[in-house]
């Protein structure tokens, strides 16, 4: 009797579901593949922006340092702050590597392309919001006639001056109405805004005024033409225009000296016009591609030569580069 010989075959059924399950197995060393991948990249760029990032601020701190050691070198001269003098000349933009070939680096051509500029201003030479208040909590008569002056040069209306001295006031005494909601005391001109001034007053009053710590005077030697006639009274424009002339040639010492050229306008009095200063804002650019790091600075030079910072402000903005 022969014996037939069968085979096992095991169902279609059986053949898909295992096609189906490497398929599952592949799809997901893939997917898991891909995140790893995703998440590595992801990390150096985390690292490669987080080195960027520290790279800029030793660069921008960098040039605060050299900005205190030329308002240092400044008031050992002894000259008044003026627009003449070295502290005033801007920086202009220029290549890192440029100052490491300068110092001699050997790895001058290897340093990043990274470009840095940068200027000090005289924070004297735009009108104190400080002086508005008093040491006794009032708005002070004649600071506020001042700020209404500068007001009117720029095109403002005197009821804006008004207000600001009134939220300064209300600002600087919070506890001097206990029914009144006090707004924050601003550290700054943009901080304006909390005292109910507009977005686009503020940005004209930017170039003007400024808000310091303490009560100073306006410089005369670094004002512009409307902070003089707002500083000065009865001073008009053109007046304005012929003390920009005067002391582009020779910086005014003195009050007196001021008097001899001036005769005509009202004596200065030290307590709200000064020839030397203590007071600048520093700014520096650092641009790295297409990214530009900007750093304004607020600092204060002490008659002894040490230069504290009272403020850093840093901002960051994408800019397409030129070509």
């Amino acid at each position: 009797m022969n014996e037939r010989r069968t085979h096992f075959r095991p169902p279609r059924r059986q053949h898909g579901a295992a096609l189906l399950t490497a398929m599952i197995i592949v799809t997901l060393v893939v997917t898991l593949a891909s995140s790893m991948v995703w998440q590595q990249w992801r990390a150096v760029q985390v690292e490669q922006a987080e080195r960027a990032r520290t790279q800029a601020a030793w660069i921008l701190s960098g040039a605060l340092d050299f900005a205190r050691l030329i308002l240092k070198e400044d008031l050992k001269s002894g000259r008044p702050t003026a627009l003449t003098e070295p502290w005033a000349t801007p920086l202009a933009e220029a290549r890192l590597s440029t100052f490491l070939a300068a110092d001699g680096s050997s790895n001058a051509d290897d340093g990043p392309e990274a470009f840095l500029s940068g200027s000090i201003s005289d924070a004297q030479a735009r009108y104190n919001l400080s002086n508005l208040v008093t040491a006794d909590g009032k708005i002070d008569a004649e600071e506020l006639a001042t700020l209404e002056r500068l007001s009117l040069a720029v095109g403002l209306d005197t009821a804006v001056a008004q207000r600001i001295a009134n939220g300064m006031r209300d600002a600087t005494n919070p506890g001097s109405d206990p029914n009144a909601n006090a707004p924050l005391l601003p550290q700054s001109v943009a901080q304006l805004s909390w005292l109910g001034i507009d977005a686009a007053t503020v940005a004209m009053l930017e170039t003007v005024v400024v808000v310091l710590p303490a009560a100073m005077p306006v410089n005369i030697n670094t004002a512009s033409r409307e902070v003089l006639v707002g500083a000065i009274k009865g001073l008009d424009l053109a007046t304005a225009e012929r003390i920009l002339q005067v002391r582009q040639r020779a910086p005014f010492k003195t009050a007196q000296a001021f008097a001899e050229q001036f005769p005509t306008l009202p004596a200065l009095t030290p307590t709200r016009h000064a020839f030397k200063s203590s007071y600048f804002e520093v700014r520096g650019k650092l641009r790295l591609a297409d990214r530009v790091l900007v750093e304004r600075s607020l600092v204060h030079r002490l008659a002894n030569g040490e230069i504290q910072v009272l403020r850093r402000d840093r901002v960051a903005s994408l800019e397409e580069v030129a070509s």
